[in-house]
């Protein structure tokens, strides 16, 4: 440890050092002149925000917050990095993902920044045949290949072996991973199509011949993607893991060899601190897993992050490229060795050049500009980030004991139990959306009626069967292709015209609120003339409580003399003539659902 000198400079030594009591008192006298009353450790709480897994964020960390010494850098348990320089030598892996036989674009990302590969294959993605055409003039002893075939793992591995002997890949100069998942890939399409008896001869060739290539990728996206929290998609992925770890064992790998042939893939998400502390958690979490199995040395985690599929939005895809650079920066402070940036209309179909080209330079800006990667784990040591890796930790731990009391992964997969546990935390996460206390910008706050729609050529159809595949979007999606098809056949969309009441500062705040709400379900809401000009049926006073005291009644008669057939209130209350309310927290998809079906707009 270094000692400062003495040089006569005391720093912050004649300021008493103030208790956490004191300032929960002073928040507490702040809460009361918004009408709160709370005193002492409430008021602490009445600023906590509850996340799933039943954590919560606290508005103050301090040194009390004390969470397990994190090791260091590249040595158990490894929360801090799985090598000692972290990823200062020269960034992370830039992995971009291709579905299509597309020689072109391979070589276009591999000369502007993208250092590996990771390519779909099989199925309705390149073809396993394709793989010499499509790796035409990359070098593949400095480009990582990474396959994602499934239930062809087996036949795409032998291709990529071949290539590298015809190409004279010396073996210890190939890198990447074959992509064998079999409990991921049931996972996806409910089938047992192959089991890991049938990798692990490629674990085997991997562990003896190709040093730097993996055979095995344990990839925690299924889960994420059919609505699972952070825990459980740890929990799942540690479960799977160890299933792994098992079988490589029983078919004559070491303990050290089946943790080198592992390699796993996680969500990144715009929720930055949690992200950080998932990568954090999952590291030590399959420490523990080495200890336990003898090899504690060996237990140093290979990680890929991809940038979330779930929290990709159809409508007003840009913000897209906000979203994943929030997520990337934050599989970057979490110490991710790979990240996958998916483009910003990846929910749209293939990406086009542009795309891509946005995808790979949103690592590379962050990376060369803004040197993230100069530091080795810039999150440690934050007393917040330190107790949200520890406690997410603990979360995922003990889900994954709920799964080997089930019988481990394969049987929780088969039985049911953890597609259960997926929906239980998609639905309690749904009510959130749609009383749009989870905000997604551009879907459910701020939309764009009149936006142009970004078309791309459709992509590969993904393997299905399984677990489902949720977004965040979906339930407003599906309100606003009703609108779209109406618009569609009868060359307008469905209206509702807003009465403001007195003057600009008395409604504009709930006039905004009304707008915004109708227009993510497709609703156009009239703000112009009477409501007799504005073609709608419908109508929505918006004005302030007192305002409404004094006139929402008269005004919902006048309007229904008028012709109105609904009259809606931006507010609460009770007032004759009123049929229904929208306020903060209601349910806005029932409501949006609801209206689409009174305006005649089909399912």
């Amino acid at each position: 440890m270094t000692v400062l000198p003495d040089d006569g400079l005391s720093l912050a030594s004649e300021f008493p050092d103030a208790p956490h009591e004191q300032w929960q008192n002073l928040v507490a006298g702040v809460l009361r002149k918004s009408g709160k009353e709370v005193s002492g450790p409430e008021a602490e709480d009445a600023l906590s925000t509850l996340l799933e897994d039943g954590l919560d964020t606290r508005p103050l960390y301090t040194a009390r917050d004390a969470a397990p010494d994190p090791g260091l850098p590249g040595f158990a348990p490894f929360v801090r990095g799985g090598r000692a320089e972290g990823n200062t030598t020269g960034g992370w892996d830039v992995r971009q993902r291709h579905l299509a036989a597309d020689n072109g674009a391979v070589l276009s990302d591999l000369e502007n920044g993208v250092t590996s590969l990771w390519l779909g294959v099989g199925g309705t993605g390149i073809p396993v045949a394709s793989l010499d055409k499509v790796l035409d003039g990359v070098y593949l002893d400095l480009a990582p290949v990474v396959l994602d075939a499934g239930d062809e793992t087996a036949a795409a591995a032998e291709r990529l072996f071949r290539l590298y002997e015809e190409r004279g890949v010396a073996p210890d100069a190939a890198r990447g991973s074959l992509g064998a998942d079999p409990l991921g890939h049931e996972a996806r399409t409910g089938r047992q199509t192959y089991d890991l008896a049938s990798v692990a001869g490629l674990a085997r060739r991997c562990a003896d011949g190709y040093p730097g290539l993996r055979a095995l990728t344990v990839d925690a996206l299924p889960y994420h993607e059919a609505g699972g929290s952070a825990a459980q998609e740890l929990g799942c992925s540690l479960a799977t893991g160890v299933a792994y770890l098992r079988g490589l064992t029983e078919a004559g790998l070491s303990v050290t060899e089946a943790l080198g042939q592992i390699e796993f893939r996680y969500a990144a998400t715009a929720d930055q601190f949690l992200t950080i502390a998932k990568f954090r958690a999952a590291r030590r979490l399959w420490a523990r897993v080495a200890e336990a199995s003898g090899a504690p040395e060996a237990g140093a985690q290979r990680q890929h992050a991809v940038t979330s599929p779930v929290m990709m939005t159809r409508r007003d895809p840009w913000v897209n490229m906000l979203r994943t650079t929030i997520a990337t920066l934050a599989a970057g402070v979490g110490g991710a060795d790979s990240v996958t940036v998916l483009p910003f209309d990846d929910a749209l179909g293939l990406p086009d050049a542009f795309a891509r080209r946005i995808a790979r330079n949103t690592s590379t800006v962050l990376i060369e500009e803004s040197h993230l990667a100069r530091v080795i784990d810039p999150a440690g040591g934050s007393w917040y980030v330190e107790r949200l890796t520890d406690e997410l930790a603990h979360a995922a731990w003990e889900f994954f004991r709920t799964i080997e009391r089930e019988g481990g992964q394969e049987a929780a997969l088969r039985s049911g139990f953890t597609g259960e546990r997926l929906a239980e935390t998609w639905a309690a996460r749904s009510k959130k959306l749609a009383t749009r206390r989870e905000p997604i910008t551009g879907v459910s706050e701020f939309p764009h009626l009149a936006e142009k729609p970004v078309e791309r050529a459709p992509a590969p159809e993904p393997p299905s069967g399984g677990l489902p595949r949720v977004r965040r979007d979906e339930a407003y999606e599906a309100l606003r292709a009703r609108s779209d098809a109406h618009l569609a056949a009868t060359g307008a969309r469905p209206k509702v015209y807003l009465a403001a009441l007195g003057p600009a500062a008395a409604h504009s705040a709930r006039l905004t609120f009304a707008a915004n709400l109708f227009q993510a379900g497709g609703i156009e809401p009239v703000t112009e003339g009477t409501f007799e000009e504005s073609g709608a049926r419908e109508v929505c006073l918006c004005s302030s409580d007192a305002l409404y005291e004094e006139r929402a009644e008269a005004t919902a008669a006048e309007l229904r003399a008028a012709g109105a057939e609904h009259v809606l209130l931006a507010g609460r209350g009770r007032y004759s003539g009123v049929d229904t309310y929208l306020f903060a927290g209601c349910d806005a998809v029932a409501l949006l659902s609801t209206a689409l079906d009174r305006m005649g707009v089909s399912r």
